[in-house]
């Protein structure tokens, strides 16, 4: 007899082994279909409080919370040289009664973790093989894998990326733009503590973003023209340790850079919708953007919390059609907007004109200067329609934890 899986999950990224143990965690035999990347991945995700609900909730949590730092203050700082400049703007974790925004955690060994965790799962059925293509019926989920393989689900969660073959195949299109930007990753030690801070310089080509890691030691997205990337990965690491430490004003002291430094070109993503028949796009499969003010991942674990909660809501996986309509009404305020407020401060950092300049700086100066607007902006960054009172029975056991 063709066996029947519950849930479907095409893509074994971060997004795509979340949405996996979600999916079991309600019970649900799931198929997933998860070829292994194609590098290691040396970047860190800084995950607010709310993922770190998520993770408590699927047991990963303590798992990593020896490799993650806290986030108690996030710091931005004009590093322009315009005319119009923003003050310096600080947000601290304790306006909100939150020990700590969140942890920063290095991508590799969340994965691993994951990774085991799936695998360890007996309500998970994991292939490796890549898709191919999916056809929808009103009953089900049909999907070929480039091994022969075919497998049937009542649902599908899309997890695949920016470039899904899932998307492509039930038919949802997308809206791609790029940035003259290049994101260099690495990570450095240095000589003064960072005592829970990330600070974000705004400079012309883009964000130089430091993240703590545990110990003196910080994680760095850095964007810069890809016409100087080569040049800077060239950089003997004495010369690139001086270029960090002078980027940071020292504030930091003196800085050894780590291991690899990579590059990944900046662009972004938002498809028309976010789901349909009987799938939903989860992660970067329905959105992208570059890494400004801790949301990527962060956007793709809610995708995932409410695709759950919408299959709840509608009475299961055999109810998904109308699982994917509500989602998709109820994610797009929340990914629009979030995606409409990355571009406009990327190029905002990016553009000569006065106007948008101006816009910028006075945005942050009135951050700055006006406590209640900050407070805002703070629980509407955490999370849309923030409330200090969750009912999330998982939120709800780990306030006290997020900020051990």
């Amino acid at each position: 007899m063709h066996k029947l899986y519950d849930v479907a999950v095409v893509g074994g990224g971060l997004a795509g082994s979340v949405a996996a143990l979600a999916a079991a965690a309600e019970g649900w035999k799931v198929a997933f279909i998860a070829p292994p990347p194609p590098r290691q991945d040396g970047r860190t995700t800084a995950l607010l409080s709310e993922s770190i609900d998520l993770l408590i909730h699927l047991g990963i949590w303590d798992k990593v919370l020896p490799v993650s730092a806290p986030l108690r203050t996030m710091r931005i700082l004009d590093g322009t040289a315009r005319l119009l400049r923003a003050p310096p703007v600080s947000f601290r974790s304790s306006e909100i009664d939150l020990d700590a925004f969140g942890y920063n955690i290095p991508n590799q060994p969340l994965f691993d973790c994951l990774q085991a965790a799936t695998l360890a799962s007996e309500l998970i059925e994991r292939f490796e093989s890549p898709l191919v293509s999916a056809v929808q019926s009103d009953a089900n989920i049909g999907l070929a894998l480039a091994d022969g393989t075919q497998v049937t689900a009542l649902t599908a969660l899309a997890a695949d990326g920016r470039g899904s073959k899932l998307r492509e195949s039930i038919g949802i299109s997308v809206k791609t733009w790029s940035y003259p930007q290049t994101a260099l990753v690495l990570n450095f030690s240095h000589s003064i503590p960072h005592a829970d801070t990330s600070t974000e310089f705004h400079t012309e080509q883009g964000p130089f973003t430091q993240v703590p890691l545990p110990g003196n030691r910080s994680s760095l997205v850095w964007a810069v023209d890809p016409g100087e990337v080569e040049a800077i990965l060239a950089l003997p690491r004495a010369a690139l340790n001086r270029e960090v430490e002078t980027r940071m004003r020292s504030i930091l002291g003196a800085v050894e850079v780590e291991g690899e430094v990579q590059a990944w070109p900046l662009s972004s993503l938002i498809a028309e919708r976010f789901g349909a028949g009987r799938t939903m796009l989860v992660g970067e499969t329905g959105h992208a953007f570059p890494p400004i003010g801790a949301q990527g991942l962060n956007l793709g674990l809610r995708d995932i919390m409410q695709a759950i909660g919408s299959l709840n809501e509608a009475g299961g996986p055999d109810q998904s059609p109308k699982a994917v309509n509500a989602f998709n009404r109820q994610r797009r305020l929340d990914v629009t907007s979030r995606t409409a407020g990355v571009d406009l401060l990327n190029r905002a950092l990016l553009s000569s004109f006065l106007p948008l300049q101006a816009l910028r700086a006075g945005g942050l100066a009135a951050l700055s200067a006006i406590p209640p607007l900050r407070l805002l902006a703070m629980r509407e960054g955490m999370t849309p329609g923030w409330r200090k009172d969750r009912h999330d029975g998982g939120a709800s056991a780990s306030g006290k934890q997020v900020g051990r």
